[in-house]
């Protein structure tokens, strides 16, 4: 059962993403706006910039989110846990995935490790909303 809690959790980092993408598209969009004769202030630049960055770093973990939901979900439905995690072990060092072809740490250990990847993407997506609020909220002031 702690598999599959740990995989439901994971697989909420897909909405994350979209709210994520969103921002970073908004982004983007208006950091394009020269290209229609639209001036841009340079702060304005800067921060979308800065957005974009923080949106592909949030893209980089919400990939690694995504295969962990995916590989948790499989795993809590498999009958033979100790095989199945041999498998995947080997499996992850073929592809050069991982540094070695077994990994002595328990579920609990790489549960916590796979959460830890799902704080770091929220992380993400806290500094971009973050960042556009402190925007949105001191553009009245700042021109």
């Amino acid at each position: 059962m702690n598999l599959h809690l740990v995989a439901t959790l994971l697989a909420r980092g897909q909405q994350l993403e979209r709210v994520a993408d969103g921002i970073s598209l908004l982004a983007l969009a208006y950091a394009l706006a020269p290209l229609l004769g639209l001036a841009l202030p340079a702060l304005a630049s800067a921060l979308c910039i800065l957005l974009v960055c923080l949106g592909l770093l949030h893209k980089y973990w919400a990939i690694r989110v995504a295969l962990d939901a995916e590989l948790f979900a499989y795993l809590a439905n498999s009958t033979d846990l100790t095989t199945a995690t041999q498998q995947l072990d080997r499996a992850l060092f073929d592809l050069n995935l991982k540094a070695n072809a077994s990994d002595p740490r328990d579920w609990p250990s790489r549960s916590q490790a796979a959460l830890a990847l799902l704080r770091r993407q929220a992380l993400c997506l806290g500094l971009q909303v973050a960042l556009v609020l402190t925007t949105l909220l001191t553009l009245p002031f700042i021109g």
